[in-house]
């Protein structure tokens, strides 16, 4: 029985992993993290290895051309999207997973967490998470912070993007 259990545990911890990607970000990102360069190239990085262009800091475009400000976000429906990230994140102050804490993370410089471990993409970003950056990388980690090691695909649905925001925002005061 307790090889079973055994058994069980290392089943629900790989579907935790492969939910966020299945990698230890070594320097997990929280939100989005690009050098402040605006269209430099970057060094292939993201899941898929393909070279790609590095976002602005400031910059808040998206692929889909959703706008944060044309959402209007729903914390409860955000808590249940949430679900997903909590293989590797937390709200919780001070507590660090395999990506580090998202509590407070609106208003919060990327790559600042004491006691976390980022990637050097992560530090060199010049990002300040406001929910419009947020809600940018939010769609496509990786393209808005090339070499991050977080293997999270993103949210493609601005409203899944904003309800989400809604939630860290609401929860992590």
């Amino acid at each position: 029985m307790k090889k079973l259990r055994g058994y069980l545990g290392l089943i629900a911890l790989s579907a935790a992993l492969a939910a966020c990607g299945g990698k230890k970000e070594e320097a997990a990102a929280p939100a989005a993290e690009a050098p402040a360069a605006a269209d430099a190239a970057a060094p292939a990085g993201d899941a898929a290895g393909a070279a790609t262009t590095k976002v602005a800091a400031d910059a808040t475009d998206t692929l889909d051309g959703a706008k944060f400000a044309d959402t209007k976000g729903d914390a409860a429906s955000g808590e249940k999207i949430f679900a997903q990230c909590k293989a590797c994140h937390v709200i919780d102050p001070g507590v660090n997973r395999i990506g580090p804490s998202l509590h407070g993370i609106i208003g919060r410089k990327s790559g600042e967490i004491a006691g976390f471990s980022y990637s050097a993409s992560n530090k060199s970003s010049g990002i300040t998470w406001t929910p419009e950056k947020l809600f940018q990388y939010l769609e496509k980690p990786s393209r808005v912070v090339p070499g991050t090691k977080m293997t999270f695909a993103g949210l493609p649905k601005a409203q899944d993007r904003a309800d989400v925001i809604a939630y860290l925002t609401s929860a992590t005061k």
